[in-house]
């Protein structure tokens, strides 16, 4: 794999947070992201006045709340404040579907006075959260509206608003509720980290970009994706640059560490060493014969091609692939630029088409840079020639002439039908100058014709031919290859 330098950058862009732009300032190291919340930065800094539930209290009025916990899922809110921030009680979230979203009578900024009969007027922020686990699964609350602190309420944190660890955002639980400070004793930097590797950098693929100034980074398990706007189309450019030389400089690291959780450095590996692995996108077609591409995860080992929707960290989840494809089965159709319409005409794609017992299964896959292209384009040639290699022979029974044969295409030796039975007798044995022709039906039938006496023969696979067609193309493209025929 080649050798890339990383990127240091800095410098300020706007976050996609909450649907809202916010201002942040970057820096880029070798290993990760850092975004930092700009003072009073951004369109989403104060959002006065926005409702979360269906309450219609004014301020200053105690309200008594009924709400009833589901079986799982808990009260479903985040507080801030507490004596120690000298501050009441807030609600600083609420999470949607559960018990205090669904009760409807709460909203953010209500400061909780009580619950079920037990004063919080001057309880501590971890008195609070003691008092609401106890609670039990019918908890009355008594809350105030308190108009006054909603702008500190609800100007969107990094921290909290930005899920990016694991599948999902931290659990809406009370356990998991923000700690925070009074507005004059908030730490003045909401910082959010975001580790590199594995991550997937990408433009227009889950957003529209008219300007040319988005970025993507999805995260590695697919499940989170960040948004950032650039001031014009060349800082889009040179950020995601950046971005992208780090991340594939992250690649070899991640080869070693999953072939050492893998086993595979030996020669009892059984020809799993993982070669090379990253995000591309895929093209997906929908219902009315739309497309649209969505990020996967490509690995390619010494036999096999490996599609997953997320990275897979565990041997279970590397055992799981989406889809799985011998190499020696597969090949590459086309690698340039999209050509289907005048709006794709800037895309780097490639397509891999692999003969199944289903038929053909073809996919299209849409890379970032030119060096991708030619890095994917590479290890896919190199890799199906390699499989051809390292897997020697095939065979296949089948019939021929009413009797039962075995079919047998070796790398080096060529053609050998002969009886299916023990010790069975050679029928037929060509090298590979002898094929004059081969074809198939595409249902059952393979046919070959080596110029010999015997004229052409059809052979019946009893199923789909389409797997050793192209186990044939590939032995066949392994040894032009070798000769120095192709380039």
């Amino acid at each position: 794999m080649a050798v890339w330098t990383r990127a240091c950058k800095a410098g300020l862009l706007e976050l996609l947070l909450r649907e809202r732009w916010v201002r942040v300032a970057a820096e880029l190291s070798g290993e990760a992201l850092s975004l930092t919340a700009e003072p009073g930065g951004g369109e989403a800094a104060v959002l006065n006045g926005v409702v979360n539930g269906n309450a219609e209290a004014a301020p200053g009025c105690v309200r008594r709340v009924r709400v009833v916990k589901a079986e799982a899922g808990g009260l479903g809110i985040s507080i801030k404040g507490g004596r120690e921030n000298r501050m009441p009680v807030l609600i600083s979230r609420i999470f949607p579907g559960l018990a205090a979203e669904r009760s409807g009578a709460l909203r953010l900024g209500d400061a909780i006075l009580a619950v079920n009969g037990v004063d919080l007027r001057d309880a501590t922020h971890d008195q609070a959260v003691q008092a609401l686990k106890r609670a039990g699964r019918e908890v009355i609350l008594e809350v105030k509206f308190m108009r006054e602190v909603t702008p500190y309420i609800k100007k969107p944190s990094l921290v909290s608003d930005l899920p990016w660890e694991g599948a999902a955002p931290q659990s809406p639980s009370l356990s998991g509720s923000e700690d925070s400070g009074s507005p004059q004793h908030q730490s003045p930097r909401d910082r959010k980290v975001i580790p590199l590797k594995m991550c997937f950098a990408a433009r227009n693929l889950s957003m529209p970009d008219l300007e040319n100034r988005l970025i993507e980074l999805h995260s590695p398990d697919s499940r989170n994706t960040l948004i950032l706007r650039c001031k014009d189309t060349a800082t889009a450019h040179s950020w995601f640059t950046a971005l992208h030389a780090n991340i594939t400089a992250l690649l070899p690291q991640v080869l070693a560490e999953l072939n050492a959780m893998l086993g595979t450095g030996g020669a009892a590996a059984g020809g799993r060493e993982v070669k090379h692995i990253a995000w591309l996108a895929e093209q997906a077609r929908l219902d009315g014969g739309r497309q649209q591409w969505r990020p996967v995860l490509m690995a390619v080992t010494e036999k096999d091609l490996l599609l997953y929707d997320g990275m897979p960290w565990t041997r279970d989840a590397w055992a799981s692939p989406c889809h799985s494809y011998p190499l020696v089965a597969t090949r590459l159709v086309h690698s340039g630029s999209g050509r289907r319409s005048p709006a794709l005409s800037s895309e780097l794609t490639f397509a891999t088409r692999t003969g199944s017992r289903q038929g053909v299964e073809m996919h299209v896959f849409r890379v970032e840079t030119h060096r991708d292209l030619s890095s994917w384009t590479r290890v896919l040639v190199q890799g199906c020639h390699a499989a051809a290699e390292l897997i020697k022979e095939v065979s296949v029974g089948c019939t021929l002439g009413g009797q039962e044969v075995l079919l047998s295409i070796h790398y080096e030796g060529g053609f050998t039908i002969c009886r299916e039975e023990p010790g069975g007798s050679v029928l037929f044995r060509y090298p590979y100058e002898r094929l004059k022709m081969s074809a198939d039906d595409g249902i059952r039938t393979l046919y070959l014709d080596f110029g010999g006496p015997e004229g052409e023969l059809a052979l019946d696979l009893h199923s789909c031919p389409k797997p050793i067609v192209f186990i044939l193309h590939t032995f066949l493209s392994a040894k032009v290859t070798r000769m120095g025929l192709l380039a």
